[in-house]
């Protein structure tokens, strides 16, 4: 039923991550992308510190 992994090696390429798309790279290093993901993230904040103060 479930077969044994045997012990890896390091340095093996299963330790290695994998490349990121030219997509992820672009969305990385796009600025706006950053400000909107900035946005989303802070407002999400400003909600959880709103709900838990409330009472």
């Amino acid at each position: 039923m479930f077969k044994m992994v045997e012990n890896r090696k390091p340095y093996e390429q299963a330790f290695f991550a994998s490349k990121p798309l030219w997509f992820t790279k672009f969305l990385r290093t796009f600025f706006f992308w950053q400000l909107i993901k900035f946005m989303i993230i802070n407002f999400k904040m400003t909600l959880m510190l709103l709900r838990s103060h409330r009472g």
